[in-house]
């Protein structure tokens, strides 16, 4: 029993991460991990795409800080719903 309680305790303690997985972002906010990768491949979530050595396709990772952002700020919008510079703007000078 001891040795539980001190294994427990040392998770505890652990620093948090740098880098997450789709399945671990998804784990930590309360989502499928499906959707995570979703709003990845969407550019809603800041990820980078890095070999995870199993297999030829590159995995999706999120950085802590993104892990922040997102908690604070919720999903990024979709390209449609960022406003595209007004024709002509700047072209004044």
């Amino acid at each position: 029993m001891r040795v539980e309680s001190m294994l427990c305790e040392l998770l505890e303690h652990q620093p948090p991460r740098e880098w997450y997985s789709t399945d671990q972002f998804a784990k930590e906010v309360g989502l499928a991990e499906v959707t995570v990768r979703g709003h990845c491949r969407l550019g809603r979530l800041n990820a980078q795409k890095q070999k995870s050595g199993r297999g030829a396709h590159a995995a999706w990772v999120l950085s802590r800080g993104e892990l922040l952002r997102y908690q604070r700020e919720g999903l990024l919008p979709t390209r449609s719903e960022i406003p595209s510079p007004a024709k002509g703007a700047g072209s004044e000078f």
